[in-house]
């Protein structure tokens, strides 16, 4: 059963509200989901999992699918970086070296995908 999809306008409220300092959880959580849904949207697939608890998980970018088990490219950090690396707020390498990001896996470097938007 598919996940229900972030309403595009209440996505980009929610993302720039964040950018604007709230810290609401529904303001953070709208945020991050509707980010990880673009990321969906522009690398479909199953060969990353990007995760950003404790409000999303997502499979993405086209490769060998993973079906069972921890998959083997895994990508994870917090709501905060997350937001930042997908509105172009951080660098994906910055935040890397900072200890913020946590990728396993051959694949798992998908910096390539930010920042999502002009935001």
């Amino acid at each position: 059963m598919a996940k229900p999809r972030v309403d595009a306008a209440d996505g980009q409220q929610a993302v720039h509200a964040v950018m604007e300092g709230s810290s609401e959880r529904n303001d953070v959580a709208t945020a991050v989901r509707y980010l990880l849904q673009l990321v969906t949207d522009c690398a479909p697939g199953h060969t990353v999992e990007l995760r950003v608890p404790p409000f999303g998980a997502i499979q993405c970018v086209e490769g060998p699918e993973h079906t069972r088990g921890t998959p083997p490219n895994v990508v994870e950090m917090d709501p905060a970086t997350w937001i930042a690396i997908a509105t172009g707020q951080q660098t994906w390498s910055e935040a890397y070296d900072q200890g913020k990001i946590s990728a396993s896996g051959v694949r798992s470097d998908v910096s390539y995908l930010f920042p999502l938007a002009q935001w």
